[in-house]
């Protein structure tokens, strides 16, 4: 765990049609997302906070102590920053109401702006591929607990 949130891009505003790839660890990287009622529950409050905020939630992957998310603005008000902060304080309320889960997440979070000449289905296949590279099953598909919206080729 870091002592100091990261930074953001100095003078950029995260807001509008942008893509990006989002990663929130656990608090003291615990294993929490490890049944599937821990993650429906964070997975439906994610995709709650996406639709209120206006972005798509092209591809997510819920990792043990870690969620990676591949939100896309829809709207000119879109808005990143908003969106990482009612995420992860809806699901934590709900992980801490219906999953009696305490401290569920870490303070802030990592996120990578995805440049216009980057395809989408990159950056989807690598959050769908990492339950493979950390050995948790031999093929993406095998994974309970991530999806997109289309599967990239």
């Amino acid at each position: 765990m870091w002592r100091h949130r990261p930074s953001r891009l100095h003078g950029f505003d995260y807001t509008a049609f942008q893509r990006y790839h989002l990663r929130f660890g656990t608090a003291d990287r615990r294993r929490i997302f490890t049944s599937p009622v821990v993650v429906s529950t964070a997975h439906a409050q994610i995709l709650r906070a996406c639709q209120a905020h206006g972005f798509a939630l092209l591809a997510y992957c819920f990792m043990p102590d870690h969620v990676h998310l591949v939100p896309q603005g829809l709207s000119p008000d879109a808005d990143l920053r908003r969106l990482a902060r009612v995420a992860k304080q809806q699901s934590g309320y709900a992980l801490r109401r219906e999953c009696a889960l305490t401290a569920v997440w870490q303070v802030g979070y990592f996120e990578r702006v995805l440049r216009d000449t980057e395809p989408t289905e990159r950056v989807v296949r690598y959050v769908l591929n990492n339950p493979v590279r950390g050995g948790l099953v031999a093929r993406t598909e095998d994974y309970p607990f991530s999806g997109a919206m289309y599967w990239p080729e």
